[in-house]
């Protein structure tokens, strides 16, 4: 936890310093607005620390101007005019804390930062062998690749696996590739100098160096530019970055993590997409199952988001009746849990008589969830997995086995290393066994291609 506190470094401000640090965050000092705005250039943050004396609205517009998407706390001693706390929340603060500062409250907002909305919240056997996979890989600093559709929460087990890993207690640092207009995400990854560029005033050092020691998640990377992929390769190769118009490389010691919402082996014979950065990537595979895949998360899930919402409006939990929860089962989610989410916030504000029923349950136009619909899709979605599971019985391990690597190996593109990674096996092993399978006379993919796209001809591994 990196923590900036920003203004005049009174006796209080110096108390709340020392106790910050006692709770393991690493804090640094600005004097005032103008300094701090120097420092999150030069160093980053995750969170901010200001005296209710700065001015806090400049603050934040200066950070909004430059992107940095830092959270606030606004503290003040304790006969600071009410109005000043008023007016620091209105201006952006997160939180009020009044000084002397309370070590528990310090510690408090530090672990809600650190939190940052990182619960995973499950109860699928599909979700939960995500989960395990993703604990699996964890302490290792391979680069992880994490797919599925749009709302499904890959950002969240990305943040899990930061959390789960050695560089737990260093940055976690996201960027989504695809909100930065083209021209500025080189900027915003690799950093610039001063006068690189109109509106380059001062140097600021880019994402890739504000995750120094921790991780860096590449948000929708499938949206980057090939030109700036290439780039991108080299760090991941030569682990240095070079700044816009830098005249030397930087070291930096991160790991990668990536995000995307599309099919990449499809964007690599598409042209858009590298197929060596995938390589570098994609050396395990997450994929998040969408929540119409994964039933027995719903209900979890609804619940998990009134608790948050309930407490950020002030209110009261309130249980979900039978009624409602048979209505959002029956929903197919097609924004997955980001519509679960706004769903259940709409629903706790709209909600009756001291709990959540189905009239509290509606569509963001105030239209009623069709149930017989979304219940089909549901119902599909489980036979589905049903027919998958029996599918396997009755079989020899030996065939499944089979199966599995060369799905694999498909998955991978031929692309032998990588496969065997995935499967946790030796080079070593999954070669012998490509070997058995040829002599088989089972057809076994090349590099650069599936079984789908390589010729009849049996070839050998």
């Amino acid at each position: 936890m990196r923590l900036l506190i920003v203004g005049r470094l009174d006796g209080q401000l110096t108390s709340a310093s020392k106790i910050a640090m006692e709770r393991g965050a690493s804090v640094t000092h600005a004097s005032d607005g103008l300094r701090a705005m120097k420092a999150l250039r030069a160093h980053g943050a995750d969170l901010l620390m200001v005296d209710v004396r700065e001015d806090i609205g400049k603050l934040v517009l200066g950070m909004e101007a430059e992107r940095m998407a830092v959270p606030i706390v606004a503290c003040g001693i304790g006969n600071t005019d009410a109005s000043a706390a008023v007016n620091a929340i209105r201006a952006g603060a997160k939180e009020y804390i009044p000084l002397p500062p309370d070590p528990e409250l310090i510690a408090a907002v530090l672990a809600a930062v650190s939190q940052d909305q990182s619960d995973m919240v499950y109860r699928d056997e599909a979700m939960s062998a995500v989960v395990a996979l993703a604990k699996q890989i964890a302490p290792s600093d391979a680069s992880v690749l994490i797919s599925g559709e749009s709302g499904s929460g890959k950002e969240v087990i990305a943040r899990f696996v930061h959390n789960q890993s050695r560089r737990a207690g260093n940055s976690f640092v996201s960027i989504n590739c695809a909100a930065i207009p083209e021209h500025l995400l080189e900027s915003e990854l690799f950093g610039h100098e001063k006068g690189a560029f109109t509106g380059a005033v001062a140097r600021r050092i880019g994402k890739f160096e504000e995750a120094n020691g921790g991780t860096l998640l590449l948000d929708e990377i499938s949206e980057m530019d090939v030109r700036l992929q290439a780039k991108l390769l080299r760090v991941l190769q030569e682990r240095v970055v070079d700044r816009v118009g830098g005249s030397k490389p930087v070291p930096v010691n991160i790991r990668i993590l990536a995000t995307t919402n599309r099919n990449l082996s499809e964007a690599v014979k598409e042209g858009t997409f590298r197929e060596d950065l995938l390589y570098r990537l994609n050396v395990v595979n997450l994929h998040l199952p969408p929540l119409r895949q994964r039933p027995k998360d719903i209900a979890a899930l609804a619940q998990h988001f009134v608790g948050i919402y309930a407490k950020a409006n002030g209110m009261q939990p309130l249980a979900i009746s039978k009624e409602a929860e048979a209505v959002l089962q029956s929903n197919p989610w097609k924004g997955n849990v980001r519509e679960l989410e706004n769903t259940m916030h709409r629903a706790l504000l709209l909600a009756q008589n001291g709990e959540i029923g189905v009239d509290a349950i509606l569509m963001p136009d105030g239209a009623p969830v069709k149930p017989c619909a979304a219940s089909n899709a549901v119902a599909v979605a489980a036979s589905t997995a049903e027919a998958m599971a029996r599918s396997m019985v009755g079989r020899r391990v030996a065939d499944v086995e089979r199966d599995l690597i060369l799905d694999t190996l498909d998955h991978c593109l031929g692309n032998r290393t990588h496969a065997a990674k995935i499967l946790g096996i030796s080079i070593r092993t999954l070669r012998n066994k490509l070997n058995l399978y040829v002599q088989e006379g089972v057809e076994v993919a090349q590099p650069g291609e599936s079984r789908r796209e390589a010729p009849a001809a049996i070839r050998a591994p």
